[in-house]
């Protein structure tokens, strides 16, 4: 079954949909979605219809404000460019170019965090000269302290052997645990 085009006028596209039967005019909201659902059980047909519908601005938005709808088609966008991103790295002839690119990109911001981080610190703890910290201070930036050692090692492990997994201690660590 195709959808109707949209040149058809309100009756005959009832009628269509109704399989000839006249569509009651008093008929509830839901008993229409409710028939509108049962004749989209086809995949393609309800794909298709829910794109059409997605086309009318008022529609998207009242959509949208449906939660699990909302979701769905975020997730279903998210998938989407995950395959896209696929099909291109196993056809495109720049994919192995790209690939250098980002990894180049990955290490100048792991470069950029650890300058970020020492700037940053060269710029905080001389604030603290003539300052004496509370007990609970101390503790808040030994834990801190911890885990900042725990991701400069995590650093140093993965530019030496290539491994980026973190065992469960170091993620408990980094969580904060």
């Amino acid at each position: 079954m195709t959808w109707p085009p949209m040149t058809r006028s309100p009756p005959r596209s009832r009628r269509i949909c109704c399989n000839g039967r006249r569509w009651p005019r008093k008929s509830p909201p839901q008993v229409r979605v409710e028939t509108i659902r049962g004749l989209a059980h086809d995949e393609r047909v309800a794909a298709e219809a829910a794109t059409r519908l997605l086309h009318r601005p008022d529609v998207a938005f009242k959509a949208m404000g449906d939660d699990r709808a909302r979701n769905s088609v975020n997730h279903a966008q998210v998938e989407r460019g995950r395959q896209a991103r696929e099909e291109y790295e196993r056809t495109s002839e720049l994919a192995p170019v790209i690939r250098h690119f980002e990894r180049t990109a990955e290490f100048l911001d792991l470069v950029g965090a650890c300058h970020t981080f020492v700037a940053t610190t060269n710029r905080v703890v001389p604030g603290l000269r003539g300052r004496t910290l509370s007990d609970d201070e101390k503790a808040v930036l030994r834990e801190n302290v911890a885990r900042v050692r725990g991701a400069l090692e995590w650093i140093e492990h993965a530019a030496e052997t290539g491994d980026v997994d973190m065992d469960e201690a170091l993620a408990r660590l980094l969580r904060g645990e």
